[in-house]
């Protein structure tokens, strides 16, 4: 339902115990919202601090990740659940530039500790996971367009290190080529404008899928 100008205004003119009342009950049914208002209101910790907190669970996963490899499949599920661990800081922050750098680092590490055991699994096998590392990489790109261009410094070396470590698997680098993803972009950090409808205009031909 559409918040129209008259509905909005009748909301402002409750009674402040009403309107407590009823954010109250929302809030039981919206944990992302508590969890949004508890850092807005109560939590002392700034951006930059929970952002290093996701640094190190981060670290913490890949490695676990590694240590415990079993197979491409496990790896894709595994990247997966940590990248919801990410998007849900971000929901809790509204961390862009974490959004970004945090997703280069879980690429970045699980790449760097197995490209080379992705790489030795049959294609087929070895194929949803490349796929997500690709359409990953994609998405970062279209983040990385909405920050201000400062931010491209901070971000370089993990951007270069992404780009090269794709180039150097064959599975990644196939793909890559594949759905349209120029590993140019990342080793130069020279990232088109249009980043955004480019990557659009791809998924809508049925790649990145």
């Amino acid at each position: 339902m559409k918040l129209d100008n008259k509905f909005k205004e009748a909301i402002s003119n409750l009674p402040s115990n009403e309107k407590d009342k009823l954010l109250f009950r929302l809030l039981k049914k919206d944990s992302n919202l508590v969890n949004r208002l508890y850092f807005d209101l109560i939590d002392n910790k700034s951006i930059e601090s929970r952002r290093q907190e996701m640094e190190t669970h981060v670290l913490k996963q890949i490695n676990k990740m590694t240590n415990g490899y079993y197979s491409p499949g496990y790896l894709h599920m595994d990247m997966r659940y940590l990248s919801g661990e990410i998007t849900e800081h971000v929901r809790i922050t509204r961390d862009h530039f974490g959004e970004v750098s945090l997703n280069l680092l879980m690429l970045n590490g699980v790449l760097q500790s197995n490209s080379r055991k992705i790489a030795d699994e049959p294609y087929g096998k070895a194929y949803k996971c490349c796929m997500y590392i690709i359409t990953r990489t994609f998405k970062i790109l279209t983040l990385i367009n909405k920050l201000h261009e400062d931010y491209f410094i901070d971000l370089k070396n993990d951007l270069q290190s992404l780009g090269n470590q794709i180039s150097e698997n064959e599975y990644l680098i196939k793909l890559a080529i594949q759905n349209g993803l120029d590993v140019n972009w990342l080793i130069s950090v020279d990232i088109p404008d249009n980043i955004v409808q480019i990557h659009k205009d791809i998924r809508s031909q049925g790649f990145l899928k």
